[in-house]
């Protein structure tokens, strides 16, 4: 057998792709499993959305390769919606790279930014993918504890008291995933000085900013933030599109060449109509956000009696489309959440996936209907 390169003796399948073969056996012995794992949108995309997908079919040019840098009128777009919902000038010749979602993003820039021994700072609890990719291109991962005594936020003192020298990186992502804390810009100001007296480049990963939040911010908001951090942003979330996978990164024009470089070469432009789809997101007025939000908020409400159940705590003071719940002391996450799978046919996902200071938690999706979240009570129940 051929050998497999070492850099896959790093990593492992992603979790949510082992786990959900287990759910889908599940289903077809004929159990129904509700899946509260995922943060998979099942509500639709804007209508204006699909129908400019639609319509784009038959341009002349809709089957051809596009540009790696995307369509002028779609960075335009991205700009005015971060100036609109942000207060950030983004110049859309230079300062903006449409991605093929941010997942993408993560991996491009990376490969754009690290070499095999530079460190990258994790935070813990966080989005698996940081780490994996941090592996595959041979740099080390390095991982800041994020404590709920600190509302899940960068302690600064904890690391200026460490050896940063080798540290190239620092990946950020709020509102975070899996917590739902919001970030005060105060954080922002601080890791914006922290990068500088460090020379680090600070990536924060913003794509949960609209839902159920009434205050986005970016950490492009904050002066002099362009010259040591880019942000990273999706359509997944905030409109429904998640298989559409549209995402972008932004900053200044000497990192988003060098990006360029890695994306170039690794893939082609994203399907025209899927852009076209994109800049109709991008243009809807605050309706939309006020619209999804009024469900998902009926959701988490829902969601906090399934965590009460559990006899779990939790913050109302969150963001995103998760639930971040603490189990009763003494309870393991991936016990709990495979005996809930097991016993009442329920996914949850347990904490520990997103690194060890989340033993102890699990997160619930607010990608399930109202109906699906109402059986779930009732299974708790039986």
């Amino acid at each position: 057998m051929i050998r497999a390169a070492n850099r896959l003796q790093t990593v492992e399948e992603y979790y949510f792709s082992r786990k959900l073969k287990e759910v889908a056996a599940m289903n077809a012995e004929g159990k129904s499993v509700i899946n509260l794992g995922i943060g998979s949108p099942d509500l639709q995309p804007p209508t204006a959305v699909t129908t400019a997908l639609t319509q784009s079919i038959n341009n002349t040019t809709a089957h051809k390769y596009q540009s790696y840098q995307g369509l002028p009128e779609l960075r335009l777009a991205i700009s005015q919606f971060y100036n609109k919902n942000f207060k950030v000038n983004v110049n859309p010749d230079h300062e903006i790279l449409p991605l093929m979602g941010s997942k993408e993003g993560i991996m491009h820039i990376s490969m754009a930014y690290l070499n095999a021994g530079d460190q990258v700072l994790i935070p813990n609890p966080g989005y698996p993918t940081y780490q994996s990719v941090t592996k595959l291109v041979g740099a080390t991962p390095r991982f800041y504890d994020l404590e709920e005594t600190n509302n899940w936020l960068p302690n600064f003192e904890a690391l200026e008291n460490t050896d940063l020298s080798k540290v190239k990186l620092m990946w950020v992502n709020y509102p975070h995933m899996p917590t739902g804390t919001n970030a005060p810009l105060q954080l922002f100001k601080n890791l914006i000085a922290f990068a500088k007296r460090h020379s680090i480049l600070i990536v924060n990963d913003n794509p949960y900013s609209f839902i159920l939040n009434d205050n986005p911010i970016s950490i492009l908001q904050i002066e002099g933030a362009k010259d040591v951090a880019i942000e990273l942003n999706s359509l997944s979330k905030t409109f429904n599109m998640a298989g559409w996978r549209v995402g972008m990164v932004l900053g200044n024009k000497h990192i988003i060449q060098n990006i360029l470089k890695v994306k170039s070469n690794m893939d082609s432009g994203m399907f025209f109509g899927l852009q076209k789809g994109a800049i109709e997101a991008l243009n809807l007025s605050d309706d939309w956000f006020k619209h999804i939000n009024s469900i998902y908020k009926k959701r988490r409400e829902l969601t906090w009696l399934l965590a009460d159940k559990l006899n779990c705590t939790y913050s109302k003071n969150t963001s995103g489309m998760f639930v971040w719940a603490k189990l009763p002391k003494g309870q393991t996450s991936e016990t709990v959440i495979d005996n809930i799978l097991k016993n009442n046919h329920i996914f949850i996902t347990p904490g520990t996936i997103f690194g060890s200071k989340g033993e102890g938690y699990i997160r619930f999706s607010l990608c399930a209907n109202q109906q699906q979240l109402n059986d779930a009570l009732k299974r708790l129940n039986q």
